[in-house]
Formats: structure tokens, C-alpha cells, sequence
């Protein structure tokens, strides 16, 4: 089966594949940059994102000399920004232990900051044509609908199930096998509406002969995401908003945004939390305004459901000479490497 089965895929996939701009190059640091965007975000966003990120930082060594700030712009709206911040360090790790060359084994790879199995493998068999499997959601969901395998594809313990199982049916095209994989999930094995009837293997698909692939893959409920209540400052003085600088290591790390505060349940006062909060983190006493409603926002895990408490500074104090703190215009915000999340409360001001 797996001859006939890869040399079917391959052959589909020459003919049909998406004209990407990635796929133009065996260049391991264009698949890398790719592989790394394209985790959690579409393909069509990827594109513009891709081309701007080439365009500014051609090659490994022009990444690794970044300003980062500058790259956390570039970032700015694709979201889970700790990507970012591994591409940077990945690119220097390269230039300074590796003289600037991916190493070409999928081991010496996942060494790397930021690069896990499944980027590994899609680097090591795209660039490299190194007998290697890249497994995401998209080739789960193909495998199990191939094989009709009762592994659930959320328990992170099963990974090692498709893995096998993508080798056991691999050519020695690697690359084009796994982009094939890769390509039948996005446009052919959909999650809902998989068009079997066009479908390059249909007739290896154990589940599709016994008309079962909306059966698969095997899934455990998805767990409710957490909902949040944030009490987010805005505080203006001469047209010019506060912002910072968020830390390092937590959410939205390194990206700048309106200060914020999560309140729980048995907060009484959200209003007076934020004040406190401004006076002892930023050293800041203002007068409260007004409350208006502010936005939601979906993270992977959580809900931050925000209110804007608005403010008027009672005294500028010397603190606030500080290089993670800033006072801006609204005509200066696109220079700053805002989130979405802080990005959705900009029209309401």
C-alpha cells in the first residue's frame, strides 16, 4: 500500500498544489520562517506576512542582527507572539553556534529554541529530503480517516501513533509526500465537509468505504476556555495615551499596550482596583472619569472580557521617565507592537 499510496499523493499533489511563495525554495531558512507562521494562523494571512518578513530580513544572519522591536512589528496581528521571540533567538543560535547553516538532521534541529518535532520534520524533508515525518492537526485528521485509528488526537501521548504510521506510508520524495499530507488535510480531508469524491486516495481510505470519515479523527471534548474580567486604564494627557511595555515570559509578552488588571469575582470596586493599581506599579495618582464598555478577546486558553476605566492625571510624576512606559498620540500608535487584543479598544477612543 504505501508505494502505490505515496507515488497517488505525490503525483495529486504536483499537479494541484497552492502556488505559495514558500514553496519556490528548498532554502530551510524560508521553509523554517513559513512553518513557524503558518502554526495557528491561515495560509492566506501567512502570505503578506511572509513576503514583508523576507523582503526586511532576506537571510538568517539579517534576522539574527534584528531589532527586535523592529521584528515584533513586523509580527504585530499574527498573534502568540512568543514565535517571534524564538525566531529571533533561533537566528541567532544559527549565526553564532552553527556559522549560519540549519543543521540538517531533524535532531540537531529540535535543539534549536522554537522548533519542535513537527517543524523539524517539515525542515529536515522539505530542505533536506531527509526521511522524516511533520505531523499537525491536518495530517492527523488524514491518517486517522486513512487507517481508521481509534487514537484520540488531542492526548499529546498518541502523537507518537501517527507518527509511526505517516513512515510506515512514506516514500522516498519525503518533502513532497509530507507537503502532500500536509495539502490533503487543508483543501481535500476537511474537518467537516471532506470532499471524498475527489479525494487522490480515496480508495486506500478505510473510512470512507465504510462511509465513516466523519467519525474520525477520535476527539475528547475541547475544555472550556477561562473567562476573565480585565479593568483596562485609560489614561490621556495632552492627546497622548499611557501605554507599556508588558514583561517578558507572561501573556502578550514584550508587546505594548494600555495597563490592565484582572478583577475577580468578589472585587467590589473594579474602578478603585485600577487607580490602586496604577498608584502602586507606575507610581501614578489620577481622578476617574468615566467607565465605558471595552471589547472581548479570545486567547487559545482564555476570554478577557474588558471594561475601560478612564482617567485624568492629577500630577505627572518623575517615575514616569521610564523606558518600558510611554505616552502615546494615536497618529504614533502603528509605531508601536501593539496586540490584537489591546489593538480592538483603539476605534473605541
Amino acid at each position: 500500500m504505501s508505494n502505490d499510496f505515496g507515488r497517488a499523493l505525490i503525483d495529486w499533489y504536483h499537479l494541484v498544489k497552492r502556488d505559495l511563495p514558500w514553496r519556490v525554495t528548498q532554502d530551510p531558512y524560508c521553509i523554517w520562517l513559513s512553518e513557524i507562521m503558518l502554526q495557528q494562523t491561515q495560509v492566506v494571512t501567512v502570505i503578506g506576512y511572509y513576503n514583508r518578513f523576507i523582503k526586511k530580513y532576506p537571510t538568517v544572519n539579517a534576522l539574527a542582527q534584528a531589532n527586535e522591536s523592529e521584528v515584533y512589528k513586523l509580527w504585530e496581528g499574527l498573534g502568540y507572539y512568543s514565535r517571534a521571540r524564538n525566531l529571533i533567538r533561533c537566528a541567532k543560535e544559527i549565526v553564532e553556534s552553527y556559522e549560519g547553516k540549519f543543521p540538517q538532521t531533524v535532531e540537531g534541529l529540535k535543539k534549536l529554541p522554537g522548533i519542535g518535532p513537527y517543524t523539524a520534520g517539515a525542515i529536515a524533508s522539505i530542505a533536506f529530503n531527509v526521511k522524516s515525518h511533520a505531523v499537525d492537526g491536518n495530517v492527523m485528521r488524514v491518517i486517522s480517516r486513512i487507517k481508521m485509528l481509534e487514537a484520540d488526537v488531542r492526548n499529546p501521548k498518541n502523537r507518537v501513533v501517527f507518527e509511526s504510521e505517516v513512515m510506515r506510508l512514506m516514500v522516498n520524495d519525503s518533502g513532497d509526500f509530507n507537503q502532500g499530507l500536509m495539502e490533503l488535510g487543508a483543501t481535500i480531508c476537511t474537518p467537516k465537509s471532506p470532499k471524498c469524491h475527489i479525494c487522490p486516495v480515496q480508495s486506500f481510505c478505510m473510512a470512507y468505504s465504510s462511509e465513516t470519515q466523519l467519525n474520525y479523527p477520535v476527539k475528547t471534548p475541547t475544555p472550556k476556555k477561562e473567562r476573565l474580567r480585565m479593568a483596562v486604564v485609560i489614561l490621556k494627557h495632552k492627546g497622548a495615551y499611557l501605554m507599556h511595555l508588558r514583561p517578558v515570559g507572561g501573556l502578550l509578552s514584550n508587546l505594548w499596550g494600555f495597563p490592565v488588571v484582572q478583577v475577580d469575582g468578589e472585587c467590589q470596586s473594579p474602578e478603585r482596583l485600577a487607580r490602586e493599581y496604577l498608584a502602586s506599579d507606575f507610581g501614578i495618582q489620577v481622578k476617574f472619569d468615566k467607565e465605558t464598555k471595552g471589547k472581548t478577546h479570545i486567547f487559545t486558553h482564555l476570554i478577557w472580557e474588558m471594561t475601560l476605566y478612564h482617567y485624568d492625571l492629577i500630577e505627572m510624576p518623575d517615575l514616569i521617565e521610564d523606558p518600558e512606559i510611554a505616552w502615546v498620540e494615536p497618529s504614533a500608535f502603528s509605531d508601536y507592537a501593539i496586540p490584537t487584543a489591546f489593538k480592538k479598544l483603539l476605534d473605541l477612543l
